[in-house]
């Protein structure tokens, strides 16, 4: 193994990751055309509804019963980046926000002592297929920021910058650049509490899709970072010199620069970096932690207070057929994109 590599891991559900990060949960799903009430126009038969991750026929209900998705549930401790390249996730939560994004957008949602959220994905085409594919990063969040209140940003996708590289042969590589710097582009500000808010923390999130035989390269970053590549879609690429399948995790040194030339399909990525926090995590299922005694603290406390109530009539609640994206926030300010 070169310099470059310091582990390859096959990719998992979810996907494994190392500090600052929890992990990463993918979901590709090729919901077929949807129905009156935002659910599949099919039969659910042969589904474990309510815990059907089946991919039966290229698609799960989650934890959905007639939309798919999660209905209200909580979090504490850490942070979600919900990142949606195609489709559409309907938000909820107890502090009474609400929003619809998707087809690129982003949303940036800093849990802290305690949040309850549902993430539903409503199938609105109902003449074709409602394709779908979401990334759920689970951000860690330092002890001194653990009982922060909670919060959610947007970051809607006309906010998020695109890099382009060409490399000698006219092959193009986009990286979006969720968080993180690259090329003199800066991504949008994430949450103010989140430890990626300190540039000195370096971390960075992006989505790297390359053309078939295409070259490009990462550039070193600071050494003690911890840095991992996700190839989660293609045939075979050449990293540094060596030959990796795709459906791997390549943690890497990231005080190396790194060449990547693509095999004869495209490909695509997440690169995820970041300082690492360094303190002790436990967790329980939504809850993170340093240690057991403050998840029993933190059940304790959803326990007794609902983390602020559900508001909303449905645990499953969607936000009808004719909005476009939108983002309801807890102090009444709206935003409103189509």
């Amino acid at each position: 193994m070169n310099a470059a590599i310091q582990q390859i891991r096959p990719l998992g559900f979810p996907w494994a990751t190392v500090d600052p990060f929890i992990f990463c949960a993918y979901h590709l799903d090729r919901y077929p055309k949807g129905n009156a009430q935002l659910g599949p126009d099919t039969s659910l038969a042969g589904r474990s509804i309510g815990q059907d991750f089946s991919r039966k026929d290229g698609w799960s209900m989650y934890h959905g019963e007639q939309v798919p998705g999660f209905p209200a549930h909580p979090h504490s401790g850490f942070e979600t980046i919900t990142i949606v390249t195609q489709g559409l996730v309907d938000h909820s939560d107890s502090l009474g926000a609400a929003g619809r994004f998707g087809n690129g957008d982003v949303q940036w949602m800093t849990a802290g002592k305690g949040v309850q959220h549902a993430e539903m994905f409503p199938l609105l085409n109902q003449q074709g297929e409602n394709p779908f594919e979401l990334f759920q990063i689970w951000l860690n969040l330092p002890r001194a920021s653990k009982q922060v209140p909670p919060h959610y940003k947007m970051l809607w996708r006309e906010e998020i910058p695109e890099h382009t590289i060409k490399d000698e042969h006219g092959f193009t590589t986009t990286v979006k650049i969720v968080a993180g710097e690259l090329g003199g582009l800066q991504a949008p500000a994430p949450t103010p509490d989140s430890w990626a808010i300190n540039s000195e923390n370096e971390v960075a999130i992006w989505i790297i899709h390359t053309e078939a035989n295409a070259k490009f390269t990462l550039p070193k970053a600071t050494e003690g970072l911890n840095r991992s590549l996700y190839y989660y879609s293609g045939n075979d690429i050449v990293l540094n010199g060596e030959s990796i399948a795709a459906q791997k995790a390549i943690d890497l040194n990231p005080a190396i620069e790194i060449q990547v030339k693509n095999g004869d399909i495209c490909s695509s990525f997440l690169l995820l970096q970041g300082k690492p926090i360094n303190e002790p995590v436990a967790q329980h299922g939504p809850f993170v932690a340093n240690s057991q005694l403050e998840i029993q603290q933190a059940i304790y406390n959803f326990q007794q207070t609902q983390f602020g109530g559900w508001p909303w009539p449905t645990g499953a609640q969607v936000h009808g057929n004719e909005r476009g994206r939108f983002a309801l926030h807890a102090d009444g300010k709206e935003e409103i994109k189509d």
